[in-house]
């Protein structure tokens, strides 16, 4: 696997159980609590599953800040593509300026030193 390449991928999928896990039960709002929990961490299960792979392969060629900082950036996008696709819920301008201010100073992290 390659080691710049390979976590950026296995971020995304992680991500993409990791959104599910936290907000997909929100389209639930009738069940039980205790079952979105237990749900939630099913799916949460299969994130560190990609989660802490992608970190330990990151790791030969990325720094931990890097590493953190990439999954943040991910978890954003991967967060806004949820977020209309299965809440429903638009993305106004604000949104976007905000995301586009976090991946800007995501920038200076990998600027290096």
């Amino acid at each position: 696997m390659n080691p710049f390449v390979a976590p950026v991928f296995m971020l995304i999928v992680s991500n993409v159980f990791m959104t599910f896990a936290w907000y997909g039960h929100l389209k639930f709002k009738t069940a039980p609590l205790w079952i979105a929990v237990f749900v939630s961490w099913g799916i949460a299960l299969f994130e560190y599953w990609f989660a802490v792979p992608a970190n330990r392969i990151g790791s030969q060629v990325y720094s931990a800040a890097e590493l953190k900082t990439m999954q943040e950036v991910i978890t954003l996008a991967v967060f806004a593509v949820f977020s209309v696709l299965y809440l429903k819920e638009p993305l106004g301008w604000n949104h976007l300026i905000g995301f586009a201010m976090i991946a800007g100073g995501a920038a200076f992290i990998f600027r290096g030193g």
